[in-house]
């Protein structure tokens, strides 16, 4: 139905849950492990260990089979420790640990190390606890380099969302990119890109030009209701999900975008609507299913593995299992 944002321009409030519905895949016997998706997280540096493993355990429980993480030596055995789920390769390196002389042969090393790996993922997520190490940047600068030329889609947050707002190299003209910035992620984006500030006057159109100026990227940007532009259409995602606000939300809703971005790209036929805006209405929903009964259950101690815990019979709730026998 057309709806309004709140400087009164027009905006389309989707039917999330029946495009959710569309994507998700049926459960068959005969599907062998790693055709629900194959999901890596690069992110996680000494200072930043739950952000990947949220992202990470995220794309599981919305239902992809594989889960890996691309993280710093240190932050590796910490979230190895928090779920033997997850795969987790300690081959990234930050500054203080490396010698100016070595850093070449490091980065070559990181990226043959990623590249044994890249062409069997179906989506990457770009920069949860990533920190802002320059040398740690530049090796994902280089891994972002070869996503793109492996043709596998990227979601990018947080930390991710500092290195394509300073290299919009990284992104520009990729339509497998999805941005998902929260409200300060946004306005650097806006000033970057557009050269101005965020004009709540104008929203809808704001966005359109974003997406358009970074060259057809996804933008999903965070917000009460959540808005999803890739230059084209913009639509809104608006269902109530809750009024706690306790980090690593975003996390969630990287690892679930992701899954339902790998998802609508294996369906047939031509789709209204490119993958990656559906995956991103998808995780949208689904997130904010999964908020909402978390904060009924812990209103104010509500914390982000409170609504992990919820994904699942969220996910359950909006797409009930079809098993074919």
């Amino acid at each position: 139905m057309q709806s309004l944002l709140s400087d009164g321009s027009p905006s389309m409030e989707v039917d999330a849950v029946s495009i959710l519905k569309s994507i998700t895949p049926s459960l068959e016997p005969s599907k062998h492990k790693g055709q629900a998706g194959k999901i890596a997280v690069v992110g996680g540096c000494r200072e930043y260990t739950g952000a990947p493993y949220f992202s990470a355990i995220s794309a599981l429980k919305t239902g992809a089979d594989l889960s890996h993480v691309f993280c710093t030596k240190d932050a590796a055995p910490v979230i190895k420790g928090y779920s033997p789920e997850l795969i987790v390769h300690p081959i990234l390196e930050e500054s203080y640990s490396v010698r100016d002389e070595d850093k070449k042969s490091i980065l070559a090393k990181v990226i043959e190390e990623v590249d044994k790996w890249m062409e069997r993922f179906d989506c990457v997520i770009i920069g949860p606890g990533l920190g802002r190490d320059p040398f740690l940047l530049d090796c994902v600068s280089n891994i972002m380099k070869h996503a793109r030329q492996f043709n596998v889609p990227m979601v990018i947050d947080g930390d991710g969302l500092f290195l394509v707002t300073n290299s919009l190299d990284l992104i520009s003209g990729y339509p497998l990119a999805v941005l998902t910035p929260n409200v300060n992620e946004y306005k650097r984006l806006v000033q970057k890109v557009l050269q101005c500030e965020v004009n709540d006057q104008d929203g809808t159109q704001q966005l359109l030009s974003l997406a358009k100026g970074i060259g057809g990227a996804t933008i999903l940007r965070k917000g009460g209701s959540d808005f999803i532009s890739n230059g084209e259409t913009v639509h809104e995602v608006s269902s109530f999900g809750s009024p706690r606000r306790c980090g690593g939300q975003g996390d969630i809703l990287s690892g679930s975008v992701a899954v339902f971005v790998s998802w609508a790209r294996q369906l047939a036929g031509e789709p209204s609507m490119s993958a990656t805006v559906m995956g991103c209405i998808a995780g949208s929903i689904l997130l904010r299913k999964a908020a909402s009964h978390a904060f009924e259950s812990n209103r104010r101690s509500m914390l982000t593995t409170d609504i992990i815990q919820h994904l699942g019979t969220s996910l359950e709730e909006l797409c009930p299992v079809l098993v074919s026998r």
